[in-house]
């Protein structure tokens, strides 16, 4: 009974993070106790592959604990000198869009622990993924001792300024601990704008590759 109290909703959660470890050991810890808490949940992790910076540390988490890991990776990073020795299962794409469009179909739900140009670049392009109602997932932050407030600012400041709609901005759920996150994630409700369009994953993968196909966001 007492397994059944702490499993999820969620069969697979993806997480991006960063391939460094980051300064503070905050982040480090973060990674480990958001492996701790899918395994504690039941939940599988499917992320971009390799065993450097927090990647590494969250997959092993994941992996010690008993639970599926899934690494997606492009088959030009797959060299051990680039990413080191992924754990778990290693499912080799042609590319960056590629690996990003397998990731988010493996998925029921996207988190983001501290990272840099990538993990930031897969995090907005989920969230934009919502917002055209291309997938209902909930699309997490974890917010380590207040890493993504500048981001949030931003969006913010795109709100008060007519870039983004409110309902588009409650598309992002943040928290500060691993456990409180993906306690509101299974919360979440999706909201839609009335003009969102409704594309499917074979537009996501045409939009993908074409530069400036149009799809204003």
């Amino acid at each position: 009974m007492e397994g059944e109290t702490r499993s999820s909703r969620f069969k697979r959660i993806c997480v991006f993070c960063g391939s460094s470890s980051g300064k503070k050991p905050s982040y480090q810890e973060a990674a480990i106790e958001l492996g701790k808490e899918l395994v504690e949940k039941r939940i599988d992790l499917v992320y971009g592959g390799g065993s450097v910076g927090l990647m590494g540390l969250v997959s092993q988490a994941v992996h010690d604990g008993g639970r599926h890991v899934l690494g997606v990776i492009p088959r030009t990073l797959m060299p051990r000198e680039i990413t080191g020795e992924t754990v778990g299962e290693v499912k080799a794409v042609a590319d960056m869009h590629e690996r990003k469009a397998e990731m988010a179909r493996q998925a029921d739900a996207f988190i983001a622990l501290p990272g840099g140009y990538g993990t930031l670049e897969e995090l907005l392009e989920v969230i934009t993924w919502a917002q055209l109602k291309i997938h209902h997932k909930p699309v997490g932050l974890l917010n380590v001792e207040g890493y993504y407030n500048s981001l949030l600012s931003f969006i913010d400041k795109a709100v008060d300024e007519g870039f983004i709609s409110p309902t588009a901005r409650r598309i992002i759920v943040s928290a500060p601990t691993a456990k409180q996150l993906v306690r509101q994630l299974e919360e979440f409700v999706p909201e839609y704008d009335e003009i969102a369009a409704k594309l499917t994953w074979d537009e996501v993968d045409r939009l993908s590759y074409v530069p400036d196909a149009g799809v204003q966001t």
